[in-house]
């Protein structure tokens, strides 16, 4: 959504977007696996969540408004405007939740970051990342690792 508002394109939502997804940041992810990985019993099953629902017209609102926000001088403000409706997909999930006591309760890990400042961070490093998504884009990345050194 963020790349699309930032070229002008329309922000297709499903439905009248009130279908209720849980978000988390990237970050807090990371962590959660690593968490996982070094505290974690073999064999258990850890699910990971924000306890963060959100309706997903919520999230491309908010994303707009941080766009506007962030990139005053945008042609394309208010980023809302480019918003639109689309058919909802046949048999699309009303609304995917995680239950994410269990992570919290025998491993000790929380989200850090609320879904407020883990937008903020998403947005902005599209913001700041314009040359790497990009090429993603025009199809010159192809998946290789970057900025590691070869031996």
């Amino acid at each position: 959504m963020v790349v699309r508002a930032l070229s002008g394109e329309q922000l297709p939502v499903y439905g009248r977007g009130e279908n209720i997804r849980d978000w988390l940041y990237v970050d807090d992810h990371a962590r959660a696996l690593s968490a996982v990985v070094k505290q974690g019993l073999v064999g258990e099953v850890y699910h990971i969540g924000g306890n963060c629902e959100r309706r997903n017209i919520d999230v491309v609102e908010a994303i707009c408004n941080l766009l506007d926000e962030m990139l005053p001088q945008s042609k394309f403000r208010p980023h809302r405007n480019l918003i639109s409706f689309v058919a909802d997909r046949p048999g699309h999930d009303e609304r995917y939740a995680i239950d994410c006591f269990k992570i919290q309760k025998e491993l000790g890990w929380k989200a850090h970051e609320t879904f407020e400042t883990g937008l903020a961070k998403t947005v902005r490093w599209y913001l700041e990342n314009q040359r790497w998504w990009e090429r993603v884009q025009s199809g010159a990345y192809r998946g290789e690792r970057l900025g590691l050194a070869r031996p």
